[in-house]
């Protein structure tokens, strides 16, 4: 059995906190280029979408951006990768070079009395890495380099081939699929607002009312939303990560952050004078980034997660990680995210 390892969020410097509460330590923000904090850093504009791909809500039946590239096949021993494809390259490197975070908690975060970076999101990898070189689960980490990357570096990252893979809660939508490609959805999680405990916001709503300063990562779908009209009441501000976003609440610098349920979940379990609040106001699917060139290594991914909903380890990593969190104990675990492939090769 894994042993889960005490996640603790470490400071870049110490905050203090309502003194009612003791001391809470945050993640110290991760070493990137710094990012403008207020407004969003500038990105070349994505080719015109011909694909016919369509952003919408969950029950949307016109809904189909998280359509993937199908498996094709078995998939291929550990270590014995068709010739020439992404894979065979991997493999004869030694090692499968992927984009993570590393103070996103339960999901890609440090372990400070180990140095490791954990969570669900280096499960999924580690499932990856076991498909392509065999082994066990524990020694997968051997066959991974992991590079730290901000939220808005994840997709320049898989552009210019640093990375072979993005594993860091990154939403599926037809905006991405323009610059990258995605494997199938591995988890859906919705945007929230986390808010100081004693804070008159209920809701995104009544920020947007108040006039109140919202922070969201920079070059993430959290910030894209609030960047609408609809939210044009609030003062939008932003960070290179949403670590620094909630810094930026302790300091009194912004009255709310903004990011996935998921995200938020993890730091209010760790710091007691912060809450969730409202309803998701968004439908953000997570799917592992790849370079778009690379529609086998695609392939090759949806095939293992195919096989990881399948024998029970993608709930495995549920209980493990997100449990109690997000699913109280003795709740049902939720059931994974069912695939939807179909799409052109030409997109």
């Amino acid at each position: 059995m894994r042993r889960r390892g005490l996640v603790i969020v470490v400071a870049a410097m110490a905050l203090t906190v309502a003194a009612c509460s003791g001391d809470v330590t945050l993640p110290a923000p991760v070493e990137a280029p710094s990012t403008p904090t207020t407004e969003a850093p500038t990105t070349t504009a994505p080719p015109p979408d011909t694909s016919g791909c369509h952003d919408g809500a969950k029950d949307d039946p016109d809904y189909n951006a998280t359509r993937s590239y199908a498996p094709t096949g078995a998939l291929p021993a550990p270590g014995n990768m068709p010739a020439g494809s992404s894979m065979a390259e991997i493999v004869d490197r030694g090692k499968l070079q992927v984009g993570v975070s590393a103070d996103t908690l339960l999901f890609g975060s440090r372990d400070p009395s180990t140095g490791a970076i954990e969570g669900f999101d280096i499960d999924m990898l580690k499932y990856i890495a076991q498909a392509l070189f065999g082994g066990s689960f524990e020694d997968a980490g051997e066959h991974i380099e992991l590079k730290v990357i901000t939220y808005a570096q994840r997709l320049p990252s898989l552009q210019s081939g640093d990375v072979d893979l993005v594993a860091h809660t990154m939403t599926i939508n037809c905006r991405r699929w323009q610059q990258i490609a995605f494997s199938s959805e591995y988890f859906s999680a919705g945007q929230k607002v986390l808010v100081k405990v004693g804070s008159p916001y209920g809701s995104v709503e009544d920020l947007v009312a108040a006039g109140a300063t919202v922070c969201a990562p920079a070059g993430s779908t959290n910030y894209d939303e609030l960047s609408q009209p609809q939210y044009s009441g609030i003062k939008l501000t932003t960070r290179p990560d949403v670590t620094d976003c909630l810094v930026a609440m302790q300091q009194g610098k912004a009255d709310a952050a903004s990011g996935d349920d998921t995200v938020l979940a993890g730091f209010a379990s760790q710091d007691p004078t912060t809450k969730v609040v409202g309803e998701p106001f968004t439908y953000e699917p997570y799917g592992i980034g790849v370079n778009a060139d690379r529609v086998d290594l695609v392939e090759f991914v949806n095939g293992v997660l195919e096989q990881v909903r399948a024998d029970g380890r993608w709930k495995e990593s549920y209980a493990h990680w997100l449990v109690p969190t997000l699913t109280p104990v003795g709740e049902p675990i939720p059931d994974p995210p069912q695939p939807a492939y179909g799409r052109p090769e030409s997109s």
